[in-house]
């Protein structure tokens, strides 16, 4: 999803001041193939009213405000944000058994817009197909918390029935509240990352657990 652009605005916002400028609705389906295998997963992101106000009018889509798209408006805004720069993960970490997953690079975009808010759906292949053998966890969140992402919408498992599917939620206000004493007791001269601050949406990321039933 991430631009160069974006991202210069992502390392340009005070990291430790924690707290974001887009807020997405996430979801996720699960792809599970006839041999039990991890093969994609299918992610959906939809952008908060004032992040799609400003994509389309910078894109110069729906220029009459009434809130209907013409075919070369969802030409346009199809893959707006799947120009990803080299070492972008998607916002998006995936571990099997403990084991973190490489994902490939998004494909099959798609945009839709419905009232008001910009949804897109994209899909990440897993990278060798492993089987599904152990506890599945997709943790969708942005690393600088420029992001902030809510799992409010469906999440599901395709191919398999037998899967139970936990979503854990995060204290937020906790959260920024125990980010806020560590920062304050910081040197003036401190180093992020070597304090441990380099990664500082997990605090705020909501994890989904996935365990299926052995075969």
């Amino acid at each position: 999803m991430r631009s160069l652009a974006a991202l210069c605005l992502c390392l340009s916002a005070a990291p430790l001041g924690a707290h974001p400028h887009i807020f997405i609705n996430a979801g996720l389906t699960t792809v599970i193939d006839a041999q039990n295998r991890l093969t994609h997963v299918q992610v959906t992101w939809e952008y908060d009213e004032l992040y799609s106000l400003l994509v389309t009018e910078d894109m110069q889509i729906d220029s009459d405000y009434d809130g209907v798209l013409t075919a070369d408006d969802m030409a346009r805004l199809t893959g707006f944000d799947m120009q990803w720069i080299e070492g972008f993960n998607g916002d998006l970490e995936g571990m099997l058994g403990g084991v973190p997953l490489v994902l490939s690079q998004p494909t099959e975009p798609t945009a839709s817009f419905v009232d008001g808010k910009i949804i897109t759906t994209h899909r990440r292949a897993v990278q060798g197909a492993p089987l599904l053998d152990g506890p599945l966890l997709w943790r969708p969140y942005d690393i600088t918390y420029y992001t902030a992402y809510d799992v409010t919408l469906p999440v599901s498992v395709q191919g398999r029935e037998d899967c139970d599917i936990g979503v854990e939620v995060p204290d937020i206000a906790g959260g920024l509240a125990l980010l806020q004493a560590e920062v304050a007791a910081l040197p003036e001269d401190y180093d992020m990352e070597a304090l441990g601050f380099g990664d500082i949406g997990t605090k705020f990321a909501t994890d989904i657990i996935i365990t299926c039933a052995a075969r």
